[in-house]
C-alpha cells in the first residue's frame, strides 16, 4: 500500500517572527513532513504571488500578523483543512466561516502561557517583599529601611487570588505549591473539588477580592469579563493590596484602577492595559506604586521555539493522520482568550 502523501503547507504571518518561531532544526523538521517553500510566508492574502500555495494547502501555519480567515480566504483555499496557529488566541484569526467548512484548529496557547505564569509569579514574590516601593525608596534615600517600615514585608502566609483557571491560571496554581501561600481561586467553571485539587480555595469573586493580598488576573477577554473589575470591585481590595494584569486590559475599568492607583491606595503590577499602551501623559508611567511592563509577560525571544516547537509536532501529526493534541473546539469558543 503506498504512503500517504506529506500534506502541502503555506506559511502566514508576519514574516518577522519565522526565524525565532522555526529555527534551522525546527525549519528541517518542518519541510520533512509537508511540502513548504521556507521563502514564501503570506501576509496577503489576496497577493497573486501566493494565490497558487493558497490553492493547493492543505495546513496552513499561522501566527501573529495573519489575516482574519474570511470567506474569500476560505474559498481561495479549498483544499484546507487545518490551521496551525504558532501563537495564542485564534479569536481574532478564525471565525464561523472557518468552522462550517470542518476545518481542524489548533494553537500554541499551552506553551505561551508558561512565560506568562513565570511572569505572574516573579511579579507576586518581588510584590510580597515590597521590592518595588524599596527600590524607589533606596533611590532617594541612600538608606537601608528601618525595621517599622518592613514589618508588613514578606511572603510568609500571603494570600493570593487568582482569577481565572486559565491555562496560564492553572500553570500559575502550579507554580505557587511550593511556597508558603494561600491561595484562593475564583472560577465559574470550576467546582469546589476541582480547585482543592489545583491547590486553591474556590470562592466568588468579591470574596476573593476581600481576602486576598495579591490578585492576579487570568481570565479571557469575553463579553461577560468585560470590565469584570469595575471601581465597586477595585473597592473591595484591601488597602496596599496589588493587583496584577497579564490577561487583558478590557477585564479592568481603566478611569477606577487609575483613580485607585493616583490615590495610592492600591498598588498593580500591569504588563496590558487600555488602551495599549497608554497615552504619554498617563500618570501610570510616573506613580511609584505601578510596575508598568510593555506587554512582554508572553512569549519573546527565545520563548518562541516553543511555540514552534509545538506548531511542528502538530504537523507532523497531520502527516501521521493522527489527531492534534493542541486542538481548539467551536463549542469552547465562549469561554477562552
Amino acid at each position: 500500500m503506498p504512503s500517504p502523501q506529506p500534506p502541502r503547507a503555506v506559511f502566514a504571518m508576519d514574516p518577522v517572527h519565522l526565524p525565532l518561531l522555526f529555527p534551522p532544526p525546527l525549519m528541517t523538521r518542518l519541510t520533512e513532513a509537508a511540502h513548504l517553500d521556507p521563502a514564501l510566508v503570506v501576509q496577503d492574502f489576496t497577493d497573486p504571488a501566493a494565490a497558487g500555495a493558497l490553492a493547493e494547502a492543505d495546513v496552513l501555519i499561522t501566527g501573529w500578523g495573519c489575516p482574519h480567515l474570511d470567506t474569500g480566504v476560505l474559498a481561495a483555499a479549498p483544499r484546507l483543512r487545518t490551521v496551525l496557529h504558532a501563537a495564542g488566541s485564534v479569536r481574532s484569526l478564525v471565525g464561523d466561516a472557518l468552522w462550517q467548512r470542518g476545518i481542524a484548529v489548533s494553537s500554541a496557547v499551552t506553551g505561551n502561557a508558561l512565560p506568562v505564569a513565570e511572569y505572574t509569579l516573579a511579579m507576586i514574590l518581588l510584590c510580597g517583599k515590597d521590592t518595588f516601593e524599596h527600590r524607589e525608596r533606596f533611590r532617594v534615600s541612600h538608606a537601608y529601611p528601618a525595621p517599622a517600615e518592613t514589618a508588613d514585608t514578606g511572603n510568609v502566609g500571603r494570600r493570593i487570588g487568582v482569577i481565572g483557571a486559565s491555562r496560564v491560571g492553572r500553570r500559575l496554581l502550579e507554580l505557587l505549591r511550593p511556597f508558603d501561600f494561600t491561595v484562593l481561586l475564583h472560577d465559574p467553571y470550576v467546582s469546589s473539588a476541582e480547585a482543592s485539587a489545583l491547590g486553591a480555595e474556590l470562592l466568588p469573586l468579591e470574596d476573593l477580592l476581600r481576602h486576598s493580598d495579591i490578585v492576579s488576573l487570568h481570565a479571557p477577554d469575553i463579553p461577560e469579563t468585560y470590565r469584570m473589575l469595575d471601581a465597586a470591585r477595585l473597592g473591595l481590595i484591601r488597602d496596599g493590596g496589588v493587583l496584577i494584569n497579564t490577561s487583558r486590559g478590557a477585564l479592568v475599568d481603566p478611569d477606577a484602577l487609575t483613580d485607585e492607583l493616583v490615590s495610592g491606595r492600591l498598588r498593580a503590577v500591569l504588563d496590558v492595559t487600555e488602551p495599549e499602551p497608554l497615552p504619554a501623559g498617563s500618570p501610570l508611567y510616573r506613580l511609584p506604586n505601578v510596575f508598568l511592563t510593555p506587554h512582554i509577560a508572553g512569549s519573546l525571544g527565545n520563548e518562541l521555539e516553543r511555540l514552534g516547537r509545538i506548531v511542528v509536532e502538530e504537523l507532523e501529526r497531520v502527516g501521521a493522520g493522527v489527531g492534534l493534541v493542541h486542538e481548539v473546539r467551536y463549542a469552547d469558543m465562549g469561554r477562552v482568550a
